[in-house]
């Protein structure tokens, strides 16, 4: 009998022990990672809740900066030829031209469109025109209105003839005018 009471005195230590290491690594450890983990949890979410106040705060800066952008943005489209295609676009480009022209004196004999280039979200729009002006005066006036007009033009290529060389008054002109067009 006193074997078994040596033998229950020591197993009954070392299974209380052997168990309070198996509760200890199964139950405790994984409750420890557990609330860790919740805590790492809680600590993003924290972080991502105050970048969201933090959004929400600078809501009305961001508006204010949208209505400003949008005021530049209206400022910037009085300079560029604003149309509904492309079409329409070289349209009011040739029309805008033939005024210029014809109001300074100005005969259009042709005029083409060229087709539009890319340039990111908008387009280049060429008219190539053969015209004749009574003098360089004249000339010199269309294009001053040219390069001075709003929407902007620009004059890509010119080339100045005259048409009769004994009596050098008429120039036959040939000009590329370029402008920005945006189609909505």
């Amino acid at each position: 009998m006193k074997r078994k009471s040596n033998f229950l005195i020591i197993t009954i230590p070392l299974i209380i022990i052997l168990s309070a290491g198996v509760i200890y690594e199964y139950g405790l450890k994984s409750i420890r990672e557990e609330v860790s983990s919740v805590n790492d949890l809680k600590m993003v979410k924290t972080k991502t809740l105050q970048k969201y106040m933090e959004a929400i705060d600078q809501k009305s800066s961001i508006e204010k900066q949208i209505i400003t952008l949008k005021d530049l943005r209206k400022k910037e489209n009085i300079k560029v030829m604003v149309a509904q295609t492309p079409a329409i676009a070289a349209a009011n480009l040739q029309d805008t031209v033939k005024v210029i022209i014809t109001g300074r004196g100005g005969t259009i004999n042709s005029e083409r469109v060229e087709k539009p280039e890319e340039l990111g979200t908008f387009k280049v729009t060429n008219v190539v025109l053969d015209i004749i002006f009574p003098d360089v005066k004249a000339l010199s006036d269309t294009l001053y209105a040219i390069e001075t007009q709003t929407p902007y033009l620009v004059v890509k290529e010119m080339d100045v003839r005259v048409r009769n060389y004994t009596d050098p008054r008429d120039l036959i002109a040939k000009l590329k005018i370029a402008a920005l067009t945006g189609v909505q």
